[in-house]
């Protein structure tokens, strides 16, 4: 006789049977419906919410992530991925500093593709190891990289690497801020940024335009209801 399923199992996922095609669909649900949320609001969406954009039941969810750092590190392992990738790219850029301009310019870009990123890039995740293990990864790479910007006499002395992380904060904000109504803000805040770092003479990244007044306005509105919703 078949053993009735639990409530929240499906008779595919009952005890004993293995990780079936449909629990693997179920996971599948979940990281894309998990991306989207997290790509479009941030990581603050709760992991009910992401269950029910999964059109799964909460137990389900939890069988699969049990923790919202084991959902955060599945989702977001291909972008960490990249993350570190960029600066492996940009050591091996012949000039250091086009290498460095153009790794600022790569990362800032991936937040702004990603809410959800751009939050991972700027929060830790104790927990979650092999995401962590990456962002260090990255970092020390961008540590070999801003040396040896300064070496080329371009990249000031004066800038730590703490100046990234102010910048990636800085970026979380402004891409969170503008939203779809000034999508491109971001990059006229990037470029001021590296033209602060360069030193007298240094060739300096061509200045994004700045936002349509009419674009920020509307990204003012935006935020001022966000805040007082």
């Amino acid at each position: 006789m078949t053993t009735p399923a639990a409530p929240d199992q499906t008779p595919q996922e009952q005890p004993g049977t293995g990780l079936r095609a449909d629990a693997e669909r179920n996971r599948d649900r979940i990281l894309a419906a998990a991306r989207r949320l997290f790509a479009a609001e941030g990581l603050g969406v709760s992991m009910a919410a992401v269950a029910r954009e999964a059109g799964v039941g909460k137990a389900t969810l939890s069988r699969r992530f049990a923790t919202r750092e084991e959902l955060i590190t599945a989702v977001f392992a291909d972008r960490m991925d990249g993350y570190a990738a960029a600066v492996t790219n940009a050591l091996a850029t012949p000039d250091p500093w086009r290498g460095f301009t153009g790794y600022i310019q790569a990362v800032c870009a991936m937040q702004a593709a990603d809410r959800g990123f751009a939050d991972v890039l700027t929060m830790t995740f104790p927990a979650a190891k092999a995401l962590e293990a990456r962002r260090t990864e990255a970092y020390n790479g961008f540590l070999r990289l801003a040396d040896r910007a300064k070496a080329t006499g371009h990249l000031r002395q004066d800038f730590v690497p703490e100046d990234l992380v102010i910048l990636l904060m800085a970026n979380a904000g402004v891409v969170a801020a503008a939203g779809d109504a000034a999508p491109d803000t971001w990059r006229r805040l990037v470029g001021h940024m590296l033209r602060s770092y360069a030193t007298p003479g240094a060739p300096l990244p061509t200045l994004a335009d700045a936002p349509a007044p009419t674009a920020l306005y509307r990204a003012m509105v935006r935020l001022d209801r966000h805040r007082n919703s």
